[in-house]
Order: structure tokens, then C-alpha cells, then sequence
């Protein structure tokens, strides 16, 4: 992962300790990522939209926060995450759902 990338003071401590210490598995895990976006045809904003769905089926609150944020910066409306979220209801839970859905709230409000 690029330097610049590890002193986003938005990323989570770990991860980015994580990264400090092992800086070429941070430097192959941002290439993956990378890789997967360019695999298709589907825009960042979408990516991100996905990416909060795998996040939500996972249990993953700082990687769905961290989607969240850049479905956000990629054009994401508001209203465009919250239907993100729900989609997820029938599929991991009404408890998850909900949860995720304070997720989304608790990081619109912090990056606003």
C-alpha cells in the first residue's frame, strides 16, 4: 500500500500497523483490489455498493464503514447506501441489517 495511503488517519489502527510491519503483503493486497476493480464493467460507486453487501454478509464493520466512505466518494447518494443496506434483510437478518444500516449513519455523520 502506497505510504500516503497508510497515513489516511480515517483507516483503522490495526490495518495500518498491520501494513507497517508487513509492507509488502499491503502492497499485494492493494494490488488485488486494484486488479478486481479493472476485472469489469462495473463503476467505483457500484463496487463500493457491492463491496458493503460482502461486508454486511461477513459481519465486517470497519471494512463496511470503510465502503461506506468510498461508495460516498465515489457519487454514492444517501439514499443510494441505505437501499444498499436493506437489500441485505433477507438474506443475513433483520439484527445485521439494522446493524449495518447504523454502521452507514455513524460514518455519513463522521465524514460530514
Amino acid at each position: 500500500m502506497p505510504q500516503s495511503e497508510n497515513n489516511d488517519p480515517k483507516l483503522p489502527k490495526t490495518f495500518k500497523r498491520f501494513i507497517e510491519k508487513y509492507p509488502e503483503l499491503g502492497r499485494a493486497h492493494e494490488s488485488v483490489a486494484k486488479a478486481a476493480d479493472r476485472a469489469g464493467p462495473l463503476d467505483p460507486k457500484t463496487c463500493s455498493l457491492v463491496k458493503m453487501g460482502i461486508c454486511m454478509g461477513a459481519g465486517l464493520e470497519s471494512a463496511f464503514r470503510s465502503h461506506v466512505r468510498r461508495a460516498m466518494q465515489n457519487g454514492a447518494t444517501v439514499e443510494e447506501v441505505e437501499q444498499a443496506v436493506l437489500q441485505a434483510m433477507n438474506t443475513v437478518g433483520f439484527p445485521r441489517t439494522v446493524a449495518s444500516w447504523q454502521w452507514a449513519w455513524q460514518q455519513i455523520e463522521r465524514d460530514r
